[in-house]
C-alpha cells in the first residue's frame, strides 16, 4: 500500500525525494501518514481537496478489507 501511495504522489510533486510515508497500525485501523515538501502541499491537496480525496479513494479501494482493518490516509504538514 505504501508503494501505491508513492506511485500516485511522486509524479504530482516537484520534490519527489521529500515524499515520506509512515504506517501506524492499530487493532482495528491502519493509518498511512503522507508527508511532502511544504511547496508541494497544495499540489497534493488540490483545489477544494479534490486530489487528496482521489488519493484516499484509490487507497481505500485497493485496501479492500485489509484483514478486517479500516485504512486511512493522513496528509501531514
Amino acid at each position: 500500500m505504501k508503494q501505491l501511495i508513492e506511485t500516485i504522489v511522486k509524479p504530482l510533486v516537484d520534490y519527489p525525494d521529500d515524499v515520506q510515508i509512515t504506517m501506524d497500525e492499530r487493532e482495528s485501523r491502519v493509518t498511512y501518514k503522507l508527508s511532502v515538501n511544504a511547496e508541494d502541499m497544495g499540489k497534493v491537496i488540490g483545489k477544494q481537496g479534490r486530489v487528496a480525496k482521489a488519493i484516499r479513494t484509490i487507497v481505500y479501494s485497493a485496501a479492500g478489507s485489509h484483514h478486517g482493518k479500516r485504512v486511512f490516509v493522513d496528509i501531514i504538514d
